[in-house]
């Protein structure tokens, strides 16, 4: 049996992606990008979870629309 850190057949992914230094290379960046992504979404939304109410986007209504009708 093979010795080493893909020895398990199960692994077949790992030894594609630490075969050579380009694709984990891009593997990492990939990962890091998607990881990025997901966590700055989950963090937006529990910022707006906890603020909502208090944000511009949430009284823009109240200030914009007053302000047409007083124009008119």
């Amino acid at each position: 049996m093979t010795k080493g850190v893909c020895a398990n057949p199960w692994f077949w992914w790992c030894s594609a992606i630490f075969k050579n230094n380009f694709s984990m290379l891009g593997f990492v960046f990939a990962t890091g990008f998607a990881f990025e992504m997901g966590f700055n979404g989950a963090m937006n939304k529990y910022w707006d979870y906890l603020n909502r109410g208090r944000q511009w986007k949430d009284i823009r209504h109240k200030y914009v629309e007053a302000a047409d009708d007083d124009e008119e």
